[in-house]
């Protein structure tokens, strides 16, 4: 058994402004994916880890440049999530770490990465376990640069459409199955 919150420690000063940020985002997305989980247990998801990598699933942040999240690394943003996984593939968690590398988005794929030349390794980073997709759904729900609120499914929507159709459909098919 892990203690996601001893982990998150490592990395991050307790009481600063991107700590308080990352642990509530993140309880945020645990409690609506456990949510979620608790709603539809024909899913057969394994709450525990989807507890785990829920909280885990932003450990990558501080190495980004985000400064209106208080985040000063030197990474774009879109790369926290593959340095998130580098970091708990590192402390002993490799199926934590893809939920890390695999929640950006609804999911990006090899082609996606290659001809928008992203800043990323050339692989597939697509949720494919449920416990990944149920993490991947609840995060888009809450954003780090407006906490307080729940996004709406429109307005994920419209954000996730700047990028194009598939992660539209992709998101509304995990909508249909977990609302």
């Amino acid at each position: 058994m892990i203690n996601p919150y001893y982990i998150i420690n490592k990395y991050y000063k307790e009481d600063t402004p991107l700590f308080d940020l990352l642990v509530y985002h993140s309880e945020k997305v645990r409690d609506k994916a456990l949510n979620i989980i608790e709603k539809h247990p024909e899913l057969e998801a394994d709450v525990k880890f989807v507890s785990e990598a829920a909280l885990l699933h932003d450990i990558g942040i501080f190495m980004c440049k985000a400064p209106k999240i208080f985040c000063n690394g030197d990474h774009h943003y879109i790369e926290h999530g593959y340095l998130g996984a580098d970091i708990l593939r590192f402390e002993g968690l490799p199926k934590h770490a893809l939920v890390c590398e695999r929640h950006t988005g609804t999911g990006l794929s090899l082609d996606r990465i290659i001809e928008n030349k992203l800043p990323l390794p050339h692989r597939d980073m697509l949720p494919v376990s449920i416990e990944e997709e149920i993490i991947c759904y609840a995060d888009k729900f809450y954003s780090k640069s407006r906490p307080d609120r729940e996004l709406t499914v429109n307005e994920i929507i419209e954000s996730i459409s700047r990028y194009g159709n598939e992660g539209v459909s992709i998101f509304k098919k995990w909508h249909n199955s977990f609302q």
